[in-house]
């Protein structure tokens, strides 16, 4: 099996306080804590920013960041938690509240810092998404789905408006062949990518939740009649083959050149991740929010989920100054203004008013948000991003590496995903 293979080098910036460490100030006892997160430069940046703002208003508290792209992050995350060397404060996926917890390792319960956090600045059925076993282990930072970005620049290049339907984009791959050349692509998907567009395709077509009570609630048959519609993407030239995503050399698509440059008409990402794809474009190119695809089936398929959230580790010596930084982060004006909607529309009553206030809330990712937001009616089932599945090496990507290098049948794929995914489910090794 060929396969891409993620980088752990990142594993460093856990293990060791590195990166981004701000200037100590006199006078008052120093007291440290590290704060990790990964994303896009545009975030990189906004974040800094922010933690230096909160040592300002804080000069006894010192917040040494650790920060880096999403691939691989997870499996750094993973060893640092196991080892017990993890940061104070972690931004984090709604799995990991369950994935990486046990008696003696995870995440604090965050209840009895309510008053420090603020946690009557969020609706109650908010809060219980991020609630396991009656404990709080992280502050929801915003809620996300996947939307439709398109390249508007490319799309005038090959003579064809952006698609508005499944079909119009079928036809796309012609065009774009045909006018632009074999380098140019109306739609980009990734591994995972296509993972997310195979539950897409199949809830607008049945209208049912990818999982419920534990149980996956899509046939062998139907989860193959998904993955034959991606192979036929590739096949006709609307998407490019994983190998050729592979051979650009970058770890995602913000830093492909293919994208940069408009080769890659469009992807199917978080709306919260608007902000470095736009970044990311070159001068003159314009980023447009798709609409969904009515012509899938009569349900509006996808799912939202808790796009990260703020959680404070079990091994921090400070847990009232790990608050006193989330509390900033969600809530202080000037953080919130800094910050914006790099992690997507607040959930947060006080950011959402003060974004709204600052012109925030007009931008792209707002755009984004709304259009999920008006769609999708699923939500994501807690172990969907579960590290057997979702982590580097893990079903996911065995499976749609595996079909688009000609590894697995369709049927083989589609045996190879029910099988890994019903194995996580129940708690066993795929």
């Amino acid at each position: 099996m060929r396969k891409r293979v993620g980088t752990l080098c990142i594993a460093a910036a856990f293990l060791l306080c590195s990166s981004g460490c701000g200037t100590a100030q006199s006078g008052a006892e120093q007291r440290e804590i590290r704060f990790s997160w990964w994303g896009g430069e545009s975030r990189h940046q906004a974040t800094e920013a922010a933690c230096r703002a909160f040592e300002q208003q804080h000069p006894d508290i010192r917040v040494h960041t650790e920060y880096g792209a999403w691939n691989g992050w997870e499996d750094a995350a993973a060893a640092a938690l196991y080892a017990g060397t993890e940061p104070d404060v972690m931004q984090v996926n709604r799995n990991w509240l369950s994935d990486y917890q046990s008696d003696s390792a995870g995440f604090l319960d965050l209840n009895p810092y309510r008053e420090i956090i603020g946690l009557g600045d969020y609706d109650p059925d908010v809060l219980e998404m991020c609630t396991e076993d009656g404990e709080l282990r992280c502050i929801p930072i915003s809620e996300t789905g996947r939307v439709f970005f398109w390249n508007q620049s490319t799309f005038d290049l090959a003579g064809i408006a952006v698609p508005d339907s499944f079909d119009a984009l079928c036809q796309a791959g012609t065009v774009f062949k045909e006018k632009l050349g074999d380098a140019y692509y109306p739609l980009a998907l990734g591994w995972y990518d296509r993972m997310l567009f195979t539950v897409y395709l199949l809830q607008c077509r049945y209208g049912r939740e990818w999982v419920s009570g534990g149980a996956l609630q899509y046939s062998e048959s139907e989860i193959a009649w998904a993955l034959e519609t991606i192979e036929m993407l590739e096949q006709t030239h609307v998407i490019p083959p994983l190998k050729q995503i592979a051979g650009g050399g970058a770890d995602s698509f913000d830093k492909d050149e293919n994208w940069i440059t408009g080769r890659y008409g469009g992807i199917y990402e978080w709306d919260s991740s608007a902000g470095k794809f736009i970044d990311s474009l070159e001068s003159g190119q314009k980023l447009t929010v798709g609409t969904y695809f009515s012509d899938l089936g009569e349900y509006h398929g996808g799912f939202s989920k808790i796009a990260q959230g703020f959680a404070i580790s079990k091994h921090t010596a400070d847990p009232e100054a790990c608050a006193e930084l989330i509390a900033f982060l969600v809530s202080n004006e000037e953080a919130v203004r800094l910050l914006g909607t790099e992690r997507g529309i607040p959930l947060n009553h006080k950011a959402y008013d003060i974004c709204g206030s600052a012109g925030l809330l007009g931008d792209i990712s707002a755009e984004a948000y709304q259009r999920m937001n008006d769609w999708i009616g699923f939500r994501i089932d807690p172990d969907f991003e579960h590290a057997s599945l979702k982590g580097t090496g893990g079903v996911y990507e065995d499976v749609f590496t595996g079909l688009s290098y000609g590894d697995y049948s369709v049927s083989q794929a589609a045996e190879r995903l029910c099988a890994g995914i019903q194995a996580a489910l129940a708690g066993e090794k795929p």
